[in-house]
């Protein structure tokens, strides 16, 4: 196999780029250069994606067996179609990394890859789309669904959509998994978000990797679009009390109402991260995905791991996401305090 990696320097771009790499593939990965350093044993090629000669001299290094694009998170449609429609002569199978946000119902409802998704051309530029007063739907859900159809365009069936919920694991740059270890660490009383039974599903970032390579490479049963979330999950109170153990605290979790948290205005997503009340937001079916190959271990794998990276000075790529998750010290305490 010869494949195109649409990025390839930090978290999942280079989870793939290492995975492909390990099956004995020859890669290649085009970036910019700037956020991280290119994987050893990658045909490294630097450039701009929204730059159409960059494009074009990208092409000449071609063909590939498939292209798998990490790097269209932030690119209205136009622009992610910019690329598919420069390299479609180039590449049999485009692996797309898109998001369960398109969908309509996200997170109000329970999904499945049949649910109506939002609309936006594959022309629009980024100011399409709106967000809702609630949080949903959301301007990015808009672009990103317009950036699936843009795929489509350019390569009808070989169009292939990966659409994950959370992506958790070693090199996470958003922040929430090493937000949580960070403060299990610290210890003392830990506000927790009720009820401690709640299930979460994020999925490590190793195994969306190793789902993406699989469906480069798998042309019959690797088609369409594939929820990508936890099959099994794990409850918020086990999850929490993997971070209390594998950082050796001596923390206690205290849970709270979500109604205390709302009456002090506690942000859902950010301050309190993987916490949201939406009926939706952790009921993605993901069956589909597992019967094509997607392969999930244990969260608390994940989060050991993670703890390991992250205590070894693991340091993510510098990224203005990350300024958004946890709660101050200073207003945590005063929660607890008025409990």
């Amino acid at each position: 196999m010869r494949i195109l990696v649409m990025g390839g320097t930090w978290f999942l771009g280079k989870a793939i780029a290492e995975t492909a790499l390990a099956r004995g593939w020859d890669v290649t990965t085009f970036n910019r250069g700037r956020s991280g350093v290119d994987v050893p044993g990658v045909e490294a090629v630097h450039g701009d994606r929204t730059v159409q000669e960059d494009l074009r001299k990208l092409a000449q290094h071609g063909p590939w067996d498939a292209v798998v694009d990490t790097s269209s998170s932030e690119l209205p449609p136009r622009e992610v179609g910019l690329a598919t429609s420069t390299l479609a002569g180039h590449a049999r199978r485009w692996v797309h990394l898109s998001t369960v946000s398109v969908y309509e119902g996200w997170p109000h409802e329970p999904l499945t890859e049949d649910s109506p998704l939002l609309r936006c051309p594959a022309d629009a530029d980024g100011s399409f789309g709106y967000t809702g007063e609630d949080g949903s739907p959301t301007k990015y859900g808009f672009q990103k669904a317009g950036g699936e159809r843009a795929v489509t365009e350019a390569f009808g069936d070989e169009a292939v959509f990966l659409r994950p919920g959370v992506i958790l694991g070693p090199g996470e740059y958003v922040g929430r998994l090493p937000w949580w270890l960070e403060r299990a660490q610290r210890g003392g009383r830990v506000l927790a978000p009720a009820p401690a039974e709640q299930r979460i599903q994020p999925v490590d970032v190793r195994d969306v990797a190793a789902f993406a390579v699989h469906l480069a490479a798998t042309p019959r049963t690797g088609r369409g679009a594939f929820n990508v979330t936890h099959p099994d999950g794990i409850s918020f109170g086990d999850f929490l009390a993997e971070c209390l153990r594998v950082t050796g605290s001596s923390g206690t979790p205290v849970w709270v109402d979500p109604a205390v948290l709302t009456e002090h205005g506690v942000k859902q997503w950010t301050e309190v991260p993987l916490w949201r009340t939406h009926a939706g937001v952790w009921a993605v079916d993901s069956r589909r995905a597992v019967e094509a190959g997607l392969r999930c271990r244990p969260i608390a794998d994940t989060v050991r791991d993670t703890w390991e990276w992250w205590a070894g000075d693991g340091r993510p790529v510098n990224h203005p996401r990350r300024a958004e998750h946890g709660i101050a010290a200073e207003k945590e305490a005063r929660i607890l305090a008025s409990l």
